[in-house]
């Protein structure tokens, strides 16, 4: 499977020590979940999660990927502390889409 099909199972490969854990979650809608939290934090005026900090963490990870891939040397980042971290009251679950017909285009995997 690939990482950019959300019409398939998602799989999840871990490896720690030279060991392999594979653990496979069921298909799902992966977005509907996220733009429903969005839209209802919207119409209640409450910050959604993850908030806009959370992309300008990874904005500043991807900045220091960049620095390392072109000095060739690993970059150090200062770990930020987290306000607010994801809790399982947040999981909302939606049943998975059909995949779409595709007009002049093609999967993102290919």
């Amino acid at each position: 499977t690939s990482a950019y099909e959300y019409v398939e199972p998602i799989t999840h490969f871990l490896t720690v020590n030279g060991k392999e854990k594979k653990q496979t979650f069921s298909k799902r809608d992966q977005f509907a979940p996220q733009l429903l939290k969005f839209s209802d934090a919207i119409l209640n005026d409450t910050v959604p999660e993850p908030a806009g900090d959370e992309g300008l963490h990874d904005v500043r990870i991807i900045d220091a990927l960049y620095r390392s891939a072109k000095n060739g040397r690993p970059v150090s980042l200062k770990e930020i502390q987290r306000k607010r971290r994801p809790t399982i009251r947040q999981h909302l679950r939606r049943p998975p889409v059909n995949k779409p017909k595709l007009i002049h285009a093609q999967s993102p995997s290919g």
